[in-house]
C-alpha cells in the first residue's frame, strides 16, 4: 500500500511539474506574441470574404497576372514567395493570396472542401481588384485548387505554372498524421515551439533573399500561424479534395511543372515524387516539366532559374 501511495505521489508530482512548465511556456509565449504584434506591419490588402479578413498582396502592373498560391502549412505565403516574385514583378502583375489560417488572414474554423477554398480565393482576388485571366502559380497542396479552378472556370485560367505542386496521384498512398498535427497545434498555442532550436528557420529564411527585418517578421508570423485549426481542417479534407479533382477531366491549357527531388518533407522517395507529376502532365496537350535538384520549397532555392524559365514559358504562351 505504501508503495502504491509513493507511485501516486510521484505521478502527481510529475503532472504538477509538467503543468507548471506548460504554464510558464504559455505566459512567455503570450508576452512575446504581444511584443511581436507591435513590431508587425501588415503587408498586403485586407479584404472581406464571408465576413472575415483575407489578405491579398500585389505588386507590379504588367498585362499578365501571376497568382501565387501557397502549400499547406506555409505560415507566411507573402514572404515565402518573395525571393521568386521579386524577380518577376517588373514584367508582370503578381498577387499572393493568403488563405484563411495563413499569414495575415484570419484563422477560421470552417470546412475546407476544395470548392469552398477556391471560392474564397476567387472572392479575395475580386475584392482586391485583381482581375482574371490569371497564370496560377501553386506550390504543393494548392496544386489541387489550381487544377480545380481550371476545371470549373477555364476562362479565368490562362496557364498553370506548378511550383512542385500537388496532383491527385500523390494522395492515393500518402499517409497523413492528423493527431500529430493536433499535437503540433497544441505545442504552438502553448508556446512549446519556442523551445525547439531553429524550428522557425524556414527555407525562405535560410536560402531566400529576405532582408533581416523580413526574416524577423517571418519568425513572428510563424509563432502565430503554425498548425492553425484552418490548416488542420484543410489537411483533413485533402484526400477527398484530391478525389474530386481526379474525378474531373485533366485541364487542357498551357501547363509547366517544376518538380523537386522530393526532399524537404514530402515523405516520398525521389523517383516516386517525380514520376507522379510526370504521369499527370503527360495527359496535358503541350504540357511540360522541368526537374530541379533541390528540396520541396523550390522557390526558396532555385528562384533565379525558375523566374527565367517562367518568363520563357509565358512568352511562348502569348505567341
Amino acid at each position: 500500500m505504501k508503495i502504491l501511495k509513493n507511485i501516486v505521489k510521484i505521478l502527481l508530482t510529475a503532472v504538477g511539474v509538467i503543468a507548471a512548465a506548460l504554464l510558464i511556456c504559455f505566459i512567455n509565449h503570450r508576452v512575446r506574441i504581444s511584443r511581436e504584434a507591435r513590431q508587425i506591419n501588415f503587408i498586403g490588402t485586407p479584404v472581406t470574404v464571408d465576413g472575415r479578413t483575407m489578405n491579398v498582396y500585389s505588386e507590379g502592373d504588367g498585362d499578365v497576372t501571376l497568382v501565387f498560391m501557397s502549400g499547406g502549412g506555409t505560415c507566411s505565403p507573402v514572404l515565402d514567395f518573395k525571393s521568386l516574385y521579386s524577380l518577376l514583378s517588373d514584367k508582370y502583375r503578381i498577387a499572393v493570396v493568403e488563405k484563411f489560417g495563413y499569414g495575415f488572414s484570419d484563422v477560421v474554423d470552417k470546412k475546407r472542401d476544395i470548392d469552398s477554398i477556391l471560392e474564397d480565393t476567387r472572392a479575395a482576388l475580386s475584392a482586391a481588384g485583381v482581375k482574371a485571366p490569371y497564370v496560377l502559380c501553386p506550390h504543393s497542396m494548392s496544386g489541387l485548387e489550381a487544377l480545380r479552378w481550371a476545371q470549373k472556370y477555364p476562362g479565368e485560367v490562362a496557364a498553370i505554372i506548378g511550383l512542385d505542386m500537388a496532383v491527385p496521384g500523390y494522395y492515393e498512398e500518402m499517409e497523413i498524421n492528423i493527431p500529430l498535427m493536433h499535437l503540433a497545434s497544441f505545442a504552438a498555442q502553448v508556446g512549446v515551439t519556442r523551445l525547439i532550436p531553429d524550428i522557425a528557420e524556414s527555407d525562405a529564411i535560410l536560402y531566400g533573399t529576405l532582408s533581416d527585418e523580413e526574416k524577423e517578421l517571418y519568425r513572428a508570423i510563424f509563432y502565430k500561424r503554425t498548425a492553425t485549426v484552418t490548416m488542420i481542417n484543410e489537411t483533413e479534407t485533402v484526400k477527398d479534395n484530391a478525389k474530386i479533382v481526379e474525378a474531373s477531366e485533366v485541364p487542357q491549357l498551357p501547363m509547366l511543372l517544376f518538380i523537386s527531388d522530393g526532399s524537404g518533407g514530402t515523405g516520398f522517395d525521389k523517383e516516386t515524387w517525380r514520376n507522379i507529376p510526370k504521369e499527370y502532365i503527360s495527359q496535358v496537350n503541350g504540357g511540360d516539366y522541368i526537374e530541379l535538384d533541390c528540396p520541396h520549397y523550390i522557390h526558396d532555392h532555385e528562384y533565379e532559374k525558375i523566374a527565367e524559365k517562367m518568363t520563357e514559358f509565358i512568352s511562348e504562351t502569348e505567341e
